[in-house]
């Protein structure tokens, strides 16, 4: 029920929230802004409409709070806020205003998300390009995007110099083990880092010549 602006008061545990009183007696709880954006004030009329206003315009503030937190702990893609924001049950149209607004400051940008991830993965945990492909595509991130940023980071050349050094390095705790677990492990290893067949059969080859040079790889 609407009714009469009684009193705004200042939380004691958040100064920056208010309680909203109606004709005497508590309504709901509102943040500074919110105050502010509707110009609220003492014997200021409230219907039933202007109060559900009020509440939408709440639950954005928070949902817009809970984005800014999220991006606190790392960057996210568009489909991740608007997946982890579904997630804390806010209603479609908040979730789509914050995703428009944060597009609109620049903090959302699948391809910026796409760059810095490829780039991470790279640098502490190297794959191969399918493997980083899929987990782009897990994120929601569009296939165009997702090419870009791949292209602007690894050509074939980076790969194949990849799969080696991870099978070399892979290799040392290898030693002493027959050709054919040898080989069904490091191409394991490999192939679970997204790593192409063809690649990785050439660089198990190779990686095994030069541990075991007088032996022919598995037919």
């Amino acid at each position: 029920m609407g009714g009469t602006i009684t009193a705004i008061r200042v939380q004691k545990k958040n100064h920056r929230r208010v309680s909203l009183f109606l004709d005497g007696k508590f309504a709901l709880g509102l943040s500074l802004e919110v105050v502010q954006d509707f110009g609220l004030r003492r014997g200021m009329e409230l219907g039933d409409a202007d109060l559900a206003a009020l509440e939408r315009a709440e639950q954005g503030r928070r949902a817009y709070q809970d984005a800014l937190r999220l991006l606190s702990y790392r960057p996210r893609s568009v489909v991740e806020m608007r997946r982890r924001l579904a997630k804390k049950e806010y209603e479609e149209p908040q979730i789509e205003e914050v995703i428009e607004r944060l597009l609109g400051l620049g903090l959302l940008d699948d391809l910026a998300f796409a760059r810095l991830w490829v780039e991470n993965r790279l640098a502490l945990r190297p794959r191969g390009r399918r493997a980083l492909e899929n987990e782009l595509r897990r994120k929601g991130v569009p296939g165009t995007m997702i090419q870009q940023a791949l292209d602007e980071s690894i050509d074939e050349g980076d790969e194949r110099a990849m799969a080696f050094d991870l099978a070399r390095g892979r290799a040392g705790s290898m030693a002493g083990l027959d050709r054919e677990v040898f080989w069904r492990r490091l191409r394991g290893y490999l192939a679970r880092r997204g790593f192409p067949a063809g690649l990785v059969y050439e660089v198990v080859g190779q990686v095994w010549q030069e541990m075991e040079p007088e032996e022919d790889p598995p037919a």
